[in-house]
């Protein structure tokens, strides 16, 4: 049976990682009635895991001398960071302060170094672990694959592994579309956003929110702009099309844009106007359209 440590004599193991906390609240909406104690976790060993005596009495004594928690926290204790075939191994312990059980799925870590820079950032199917119990502690073997390394030189002290938390999808308004909307338009574009499903992550997509016809037979579209990156996109043209609820092509056209940004991980609208000459459908049905970028 093979040692889950990498030194020889398991006298000599140590962790040399560090620790970090998250919210449970924020990380999984889950939360309870907050208790001021310390919150001790208790070993917990997956089953699929085979351990030697001497793994099991390493990991109980390393699991003895983590920090405790407080109520409502998720939390990751590094262990050992070793370079493996194809990436980065970082073994850790995942621990629950919660008094109930939880069961993580698609979870983003982030790995930093002793100066808190980025290492290695991926994302984690973590259903193979099942349930973590309440007030347990769980060792786990997490492999970041060479695509996710961001720096290849760095110490094995003092790293960290981490939860990522993404911040909330939001509203990102135009200053001038901030000055000219009354608080109430505001409101409601902010509670709309915030009922959306989040565009995937790296994915930019469009979506239909006011099409108008103005006196001149021009149209007018007002667009959702999303963007799922982790940074601030510029759009400079865009080649647009809108269809209807028949789905046939109510109009086509490009449109040259200035300065214009989207915060990453926001939501913009803008309007776009189709002169009368690129309007290809009389009395079109708006009941269900769409806007999509034109190939």
């Amino acid at each position: 049976m093979l040692s889950i440590f990498k030194k020889k004599d398991l006298k000599d193991v140590k962790r040399t990682g560090l620790d970090s906390s998250v919210s449970s609240d924020e990380l999984m909406n889950e939360k309870e009635n907050s208790v001021d104690e310390e919150i001790h976790t208790e070993l917990f060993v997956h089953p699929s895991w085979k351990l030697s005596n001497e793994d099991s009495y390493v990991l109980r004594f390393l699991n003895n001398e983590l920090p405790p928690l407080k109520a409502n926290q998720l939390s990751i204790s590094g262990i050992e960071l070793n370079l493996a075939e194809g990436g980065i191994e970082a073994t850790a312990f995942v621990r629950n302060s919660l008094n109930k059980g939880i069961r993580f799925s698609d979870i983003g870590l982030i790995l930093l170094d002793s100066k808190n820079e980025i290492i290695a950032r991926h994302n984690f199917d973590l259903s193979s672990i099942g349930e973590l119990p309440g007030k347990s502690s769980l060792p786990w073997k997490f492999l970041f694959p060479a695509n996710s390394i961001k720096k290849s030189e760095f110490s094995k002290e003092n790293w960290t592994l981490a939860f990522e938390l993404k911040a909330k999808h939001a509203l990102d308004l135009d200053p001038n579309w901030e000055s000219a909307l009354p608080q109430e338009e505001k409101d409601k574009l902010v509670k709309l956003v915030d009922s959306l499903q989040p565009p995937k992550d790296g994915e930019v997509n469009f979506m239909g929110l006011q099409a108008r016809f103005n006196e001149n037979g021009d149209l007018h579209v007002t667009i959702l702009i999303r963007n799922g990156n982790e940074k601030n996109i510029n759009l400079q043209q865009i080649p647009l099309k809108i269809e209807d609820a028949t789905n046939e092509l109510v109009a086509q056209g490009g449109f040259k844009l200035e300065n214009f940004e989207v915060k990453a991980n926001t939501t913009k609208p803008w309007t776009f106007v189709f002169p009368k000459e690129l309007v290809q459908k009389d009395n079109p049905d708006f009941s269900n359209w769409r806007a999509s970028i034109a190939q």
